[in-house]
């Protein structure tokens, strides 16, 4: 399989490589490809602590909508990163926590954190000045 073709499993989305042994794609790839998006590591960042309802990430993710919120979670449990459950009450109660597998992400998660907006200013800084070089 080239790397232009993509491979849909069943259930599931579509994936660039149907194997990443590092033939034809690599770990770093299949990591990316599952935590790939603006909002699916900020989503498993916060997971980390324990079970959070809907509106509860939704408001620790800060500008993210609704609509894009529900299509990450949607992607992160059919890779099956996180779970979900439902119960079923009056108003709705719907609960996400990682999964085992969603775990083994939490050692990458962890240097991605950021102390301060000082930090996040000198990294902008420096990342503009290596392209000028």
């Amino acid at each position: 399989m080239n790397q232009n073709q993509s491979n849909t499993p069943p259930g599931g989305r579509a994936q660039r490589f149907e194997s990443y042994d590092c033939s034809e794609g690599c770990p770093v790839e299949a990591a990316l490809e599952l935590i790939g998006g603006k909002w699916k590591g900020v989503v498993l960042y916060h997971l980390v602590d324990g079970t959070k309802r809907f509106n509860e990430l939704k408001r620790l993710c800060g500008s993210v909508t609704q609509r894009t919120l529900t299509k990450q979670l949607r992607e992160l449990e059919a890779d099956g990163l996180i779970n979900r459950t439902v119960y079923a009450v009056v108003p709705p109660k719907v609960e996400y926590a990682l999964t085992e597998k969603g775990q083994s992400f939490v050692p990458v998660l962890g240097p991605v954190e950021i102390q301060d907006s000082q930090t996040v200013l000198f990294m902008i800084q420096a990342s503009f000045w290596r392209r000028l070089e």
